[in-house]
Order: C-alpha cells, then structure tokens, then sequence
C-alpha cells in the first residue's frame, strides 16, 4: 500500500533512535520490577502470586503495558500533526488514495512498529529468564493486538483535535491508570471490587491476560479466545470511528 510506504520511507530517518528505546526500556523495566523489587516479593511470597516468580508474573504484563504506551505515542502526537501542521493526510485525500488507504496504511505501519517492540521485549525477557513456556512467542501477536486495540479508537479521537492539549489529558488520567492498575503490576483482585469490574473492561487487562497465560504455559483456550475477541472488537469498532473521524476532517 502506498500510505504504509510512505511511513516506512519516513521510519528510515529515524529508525536508530527508535530501535535504541526498544531494547533500552525493557531492561529498565526488568531489572527494576523484575529482578529488583521482585526479590523483594519473591522473599515474602506476598501479593497473591503462589509459586509464580515475581518476574513471570510482571514481564508479560509489561509486556502488553508497553504495547498500550507505544499505541498511544504513535496514535496521538502524529496524527494531528499530518492533518494539521505538516498536512501529510490532505496530501494523501488529494491523490488516488481512498480514506480506508490512508487510516488502513498508518495503522499498519503502527503495527509494524508495536510488532518492532514487541520482539525486542520478549528477547530482553528471554535472557532475564522472564518467560516459562516456548508459547511466549504467541505473546508477540498478542501485544501488538493489546496496541492495535488502543491505537485504533485513539486516531478516531486525535485526528479531530485542534491542539495536543487532550493528549496530555489522555496520558495523566487514562493512559497512566491503566498501566498501573489493568493487572500489570498485581493482580486486578486486590483491588476494590467496583475498580476491579473497571479493570476487567479495559481491553489493556484482556491483553496482559492473554500475554500472561501464553508466557507462562497456561492459557485456556476459551479464555484465551473471549479475550482476543474483546480486543478484536476494541479493534473493528475503533477503525470504523476513526473512518468516519477521517472522512469529517479531511473531507469536509
């Protein structure tokens, strides 16, 4: 597709400093939660794991979690800069491109890089010793499903801001929360139970579920299949938003 082309001519320019944070932010992560403060956890047996090392637990919740950071950084900021202050979109609505080549290329080539981050992450977790189970490799289309899940209903919001003032807004009270309380860190039952059914309708804890039971050897197939369908949902019905958000925008 020419859209998608067209991002990955322009990755080519900015690739390296990209590639550095993918491996870089794994090994912060890891170390820190992993090997750091789950010694501490390990030592105790406390939060609810049983046997599970703290680090099983944590890696593919991080996992998922750092997909839904990368949705929301390539799903905000860049979108209205190519409506509005590079004029990238009304470029591509002035050639043969229809509106579904423009939404279906960028979200492709954000595809392209949650699958970049992905991999390097599960790499990095391989060498921590994070992953229990060869399925772990399953764990990589899922966190790019986790991001593809966020990143779709986020450009059918971004591309009709006028100011980036709302991404700051979505990253302090939504993006935040969610990595800190949609099972990443512990388990969503110690939470309050009206914040626990909050948790369980965020499609970041489907996607740290799904990451979790892959890595760890133990995912059931019908959990497992009801939580790729909520994700898939989140998915089907954010692209047909951002269509018609699209469409408002640049063809109005």
């Amino acid at each position: 597709m020419a859209a998608l082309e067209y991002w990955l001519r322009a990755y080519r320019r900015t690739w390296r400093s990209s590639a550095v944070t993918a491996f870089v932010m794994p090994l912060v992560f890891l170390g820190a939660f992993g090997a750091g403060l789950g010694s501490l956890v390990d030592t105790d047996r406390a939060g609810g794991l049983g046997d599970v090392s703290y680090l099983a637990f944590v890696a593919p919740g991080i996992l998922a979690g750092a997909a839904m950071q990368s949705a929301f950084s390539e799903s905000t900021w860049p979108i209205l800069s190519s409506r509005k202050w590079n004029g990238h979109y009304h470029a591509q609505a002035a050639s043969p491109l229809t509106m579904p080549d423009i939404v279906t290329g960028h979200l492709l080539f954000i595809v392209f890089r949650l699958t970049l981050g992905a991999v390097a992450f599960v790499l990095i977790g391989a060498l921590f010793g994070a992953f229990g189970s060869a399925w772990v490799v399953l764990a990589v289309p899922a966190a790019v499903l986790t991001g593809l899940a966020h990143a779709a209903p986020l450009i059918a919001f971004a591309v009709t801001r006028e100011s980036d003032t709302d991404f700051s807004m979505l990253v302090r009270f939504v993006m935040t929360p969610l990595f800190l309380f949609a099972g990443t860190f512990f388990p969503v039952s110690q939470l309050p139970a009206a914040v626990e059914f909050l948790a369980w309708l965020t499609p970041l804890w489907h996607g740290t579920q799904l990451c979790r039971g892959l890595s760890m050897g133990d995912a059931g197939l019908l959990g497992s299949v009801g939580h790729l369908v909520y994700l898939l949902v989140w998915v089907v019905g954010g692209y047909a938003l951002a269509l018609r958000s699209y469409r408002k925008m640049l063809l109005s």
